[in-house]
């Protein structure tokens, strides 16, 4: 491999792990014009294994904006991300898969904005596919494969 191709996969593969941290921020944040500005004009994704829908990255925009609606306290921590990068004979390297785990615990407003303690804490793994477009690499889908949850023991470590 020579050396301009090695800084081009290295400049590849933090652009990929970006845009996975930018949809968590989105997600977290409530950001859902951001959140639908990450994917592809047809990028989809599918929520159904946590109790929500499969769509178009807009309409699941507005799905999550109502489900997590009462949960205003939410962090995503997205770990173990295994990136790779399209290797078809048609593929020039302008496709990318992401699996990584998340655990994300959701909480409601305490005081001053700040949740005591979780009121759900769920976990599980999502399989993000890219698209190198014009504009950078995109979500062209994301599938949400929830694993577990419970409500945290208030007052103890889980």
């Amino acid at each position: 491999m020579t050396q301009r191709v090695e800084l081009a996969t290295v400049r590849d593969r933090l652009a990929v792990d970006g845009l996975v941290t930018e949809y968590a921020v989105a997600v977290d944040d409530g950001d859902w014009e951001a959140y639908r500005g990450l994917f592809t004009p047809d990028g989809r994704a599918d929520y159904r294994s946590a109790g929500g829908i499969e769509g178009s990255a807009g309409a699941v925009a507005g799905w999550l904006a109502e489900s997590l609606g009462g949960f205003p306290v939410r962090q995503h921590l997205i770990v173990n991300r295994l990136v790779r990068f399209g290797i078809w004979e048609q593929d020039t390297g302008d496709t990318a898969r992401v699996r990584a785990d998340y655990v994300n615990p959701l909480g409601r407003d305490g005081q001053d904005g700040v949740s005591p303690a979780p009121d759900l804490v769920c976990g599980g793994r999502c399989v993000f596919a890219m698209l190198r477009t014009d504009d950078g690499w995109r979500l062209s889908e994301v599938v949400v494969r929830e694993k577990w949850r419970r409500p945290p023991t208030h007052g103890r470590l889980l």
